[in-house]
């Protein structure tokens, strides 16, 4: 039984196979089609059951060919050089679809005791000569195009340059012209930072707030200077307006309170309610913890000062004077330092309170510290926001 389930199982996946080819090729599909029969012909070509597979192929084939031939032929007359790519595509096309069916020949077809045909042409001298008009047509024009300022017109040429090196590896100056499009077609964007705060934010820390590294912000067509270098025409503007720094006072809040605990203190005798002594079965007294309380007051401070620093992050086309985008930006730093002094036992606290018996009361930090620390996140976030929106997509 197991044996005839099996069976029934290849034969049912078997025709739904040849049922998918039969619909590719029925509905136009013919390179689906010629791979649907290639993956199946694969093993076992010679096999009975893959009749259907070679019949199949055998027509996918000629009617691809007979497709692709009179597209070639249309579009050589209509004389048009952007169909050049086409034509070249079309050959190759050609040329890969016989070499696919090329390791599975012959193909057997048993009831018509012949073998499948595929008439294979040679098309080595149209693909080559197809090649060199569209190389030829790629690299007039990527010059043309590189002539112009439009940077996304010359990114254009940069992609057509790079295509035909990829066909045409080594074609005249075509690597040199890459490189001058990427130069050409890169935009420059000056990240800069506002103060519109009451506050005055000194250099150093300018300076600093706007010190990150533009690792991971960069991309192929885009390069960030947080400063601005000679020689360069910056394209857009990444402006870091402050609005506003808030400082909280220095606070130092006290708490007070009690903690108390029962502990082991030594062994007694177990009495009963009478207050007798419990003996055990020899006439020895019964021995049990004795317990005491233990009480601690904790004096508990707790140091504490807050900055939260407010600003938006605006996109400036600078050939335009435009606003493209603008962003949020906020971030905060908080200063804490908790510790604390005893009376009492301080076996009573939690152990995991003992830390704080240990510290010390700390100079707080100055105002420009907290500014600084508010801005190492600030840093981190901005770079988020840069490489999250990108000034073209």
């Amino acid at each position: 039984m197991k044996k005839i389930t099996t069976l029934f199982l290849i034969l049912v996946v078997a025709s739904c196979g040849v049922k998918q080819t039969t619909n590719m090729l029925t509905s136009g599909d013919y390179d689906g089609a010629i791979d649907n029969a290639i993956g199946s012909l694969r093993s076992n070509k010679d096999k009975k059951g893959k009749q259907d597979y070679v019949y199949l192929l055998e027509e996918a084939f000629a009617k691809a060919k007979e497709r692709d031939l009179r597209d070639i032929q249309f579009l050589a007359k209509d004389a048009n050089p952007r169909n050049l790519e086409r034509i070249y595509t079309t050959y190759v096309q050609l040329n890969n679809r016989q070499e696919k069916i090329r390791p599975l020949l012959p193909l057997r077809l048993i009831k018509e005791n012949r073998n499948a045909i595929f008439p294979f042409d040679d098309y080595s001298d149209q693909i080559v000569s197809s090649k060199n008009a569209l190389s030829k047509y790629l690299y007039d024009n990527a010059k043309a195009l590189l002539l112009t300022k439009d940077k996304m017109t010359v990114r254009r040429a940069y992609d057509d340059l790079a295509y035909l090196d990829q066909i045409n590896p080594n074609f005249k100056d075509v690597r040199k012209l890459m490189d001058d499009a990427l130069s050409k077609g890169t935009d420059y964007v000056n990240v800069y930072m506002k103060n519109e705060t009451n506050m005055v934010i000194p250099t150093r820390l300018q300076n600093d707030l706007l010190d990150f590294s533009t690792n991971g912000m960069n991309d192929k067509w885009t390069v960030y200077h947080s400063s601005k270098q000679k020689g360069i025409d910056y394209d857009f503007g990444v402006v870091v307006n402050f609005r506003q720094i808030t400082i909280s006072p220095e606070q130092i809040k006290e708490k007070q309170f009690i903690k108390e605990k029962q502990i082991k203190d030594g062994v007694k005798n177990l009495t009963d309610s009478r207050g007798n002594v419990v003996k055990d079965s020899l006439g020895n007294p019964i021995k049990v913890d004795k317990f005491k309380t233990i009480k601690i007051d904790i004096y508990e401070f707790t140091q504490f000062k807050a900055a939260q620093v407010t600003a938006k992050v605006d996109y400036v086309d600078y050939k335009t004077s435009q606003l493209l985008q603008t962003f949020p930006l906020s971030s905060e730093f908080v200063f804490e330092n908790i510790y604390s002094n005893y009376r009492g036992d301080r076996r009573a606290a939690d152990e995991s309170y003992y830390t704080y018996f240990n510290q010390k009361a700390v100079p707080f930090p100055s105002n420009e510290q907290m500014i600084y620390d508010t801005g190492e996140d600030l840093k981190v976030k901005l770079k988020d926001i840069i490489s999250r929106n990108r000034i073209r997509r």
